[in-house]
């Protein structure tokens, strides 16, 4: 996800709280601590879990290599994007089912539900 002052109230209320909430816990690289380059940390933390929430809000690159690694392990990713960015949302992620949402809370009950559906 988008490392933006804006996206920590989201990852906090919405990705991290329906993660724990489903029995999983979360990952955000940024509050890991390790001496290693990042990129590195981010590939070995992929490989080691279930699933990947992939969140496109502010269009990172880092996000679409994140997702597409997750894919080439055949991990399921669950594609999340804030409804005010949907306008530049790439078409080739366009025909994954994305959850749309516009609040925290909104984000955490349609993750919940997803996770539940589709991962449990």
């Amino acid at each position: 996800m988008w490392f933006d002052d804006q996206m920590d109230i989201a990852a906090k209320k919405g990705i991290m709280r329906a993660l724990e909430d489903t029995g999983y816990s979360a990952i955000r690289i940024d509050q890991k601590e390790h001496n290693n380059k990042i990129d590195d940390e981010i590939i070995a933390e992929i490989k080691k879990s279930k699933f990947l929430v992939a969140d496109f809000t502010g269009h990172r690159g880092g996000v679409y290599f994140e997702a597409g690694f997750a894919m080439g392990l055949k991990k399921p990713v669950i594609w999340t994007y804030r409804k005010d960015h949907l306008d530049s949302l790439h078409f080739d992620t366009r025909q994954y089912s994305h959850i749309i949402w516009e609040t925290e809370d909104e984000l955490y009950e349609k993750l919940l539900n997803r996770i539940q559906a589709t991962i449990e």
